[in-house]
């Protein structure tokens, strides 16, 4: 690891990117740019398709081909525990995709657009942890690493005091800390962690998620300016009624990216 912390007057963030003596940026302008850059892949991730494994609870790992139809996504199963499914089902899942891509092509505007809102809605609600943590942490630069074959900036995050959620979900986000590793020269997010450091009440006095609640995000380039996950997972610890616990894992591989077919 070498270490290149970042310490002069320069680097007092102010109204303009301002840089170190030694020609890096400060803290302020890595965590805006690099919020740009997750922007930019956000809004590019429907225009591909792509491979999903999903490792479930019951030890099983699902591979699905994750692709856009007619606005949001469709999953075809197509693996399990890296076996290719047996022929009759492979049959049937195809089935089921000409079946859903046919009633996509025939359904009514309102419905249509009801559909798609809805696959919004669920992308922000996915997106707005990572989002929300540029508004929600105080960052600190605290080195420079190799991750790979990326030179890369690391930033600690701990709470911002002060901070408004905008909703229940990224309250959560005030009992956290994190640590974001950042591509110096695309500044894009090479994997970002977060774990609750301490108890958070996410519905009134109804829920407390716990510490030991934690998710990781990998990603990697898939062109030159544009960077998407390859990794993600969450443990997730709560308290339902101070009495009862509830655990919610997720643990996901994404690879294979290929650009979605234009649709009429």
């Amino acid at each position: 690891m070498k270490l290149a912390l970042c310490i002069c007057a320069a680097c007092i963030p102010s109204l303009f990117p301002q840089v170190c003596e030694a020609g890096e940026p400060d803290t302020a302008t890595i965590v805006r740019r690099s919020v740009e850059a997750n922007a930019r892949n956000y809004e590019a991730l429907p225009r591909f398709n792509y491979f999903k494994i999903e490792r479930g609870r019951d030890g099983i790992n699902r591979t699905y081909e994750e692709m856009m139809l007619f606005g949001s996504r469709y999953s075809r199963l197509i693996a399990i525990d890296g076996e290719p499914l047996p022929a009759d089902r492979q049959k049937e899942q195809q089935r089921q995709l000409d079946q859903t891509s046919q009633q996509r092509a025939q359904e009514p505007p309102k419905v249509r657009a009801k559909r798609v809102a809805g696959y919004e809605q669920e992308r922000q609600r996915d997106q707005l942890l990572l989002n929300e943590m540029a508004n929600a942490f105080e960052f600190t630069l605290i080195g420079e690493e190799v991750v790979g074959s990326p030179d890369v900036y690391v930033l600690e995050a701990r709470p911002r005091g002060g901070y408004k959620p905008p909703n229940m979900r990224a309250k959560v986000l005030t009992g956290m800390n994190g640590t974001r590793w950042i591509e110096k020269k695309t500044f894009q997010w090479v994997r970002v962690e977060a774990e609750v450091i301490r108890p958070v009440s996410i519905e009134g006095f109804l829920a407390r998620v716990q510490p030991g609640t934690r998710f990781e995000l990998d990603q990697a380039p898939v062109s030159e300016d544009l960077w998407l996950p390859t990794d993600f997972s969450m443990k997730a610890r709560a308290k339902i009624l101070f009495f009862f616990s509830k655990m919610d894992d997720q643990d996901e591989t994404y690879y294979g990216y290929y650009p979605a077919a234009p649709e009429a």
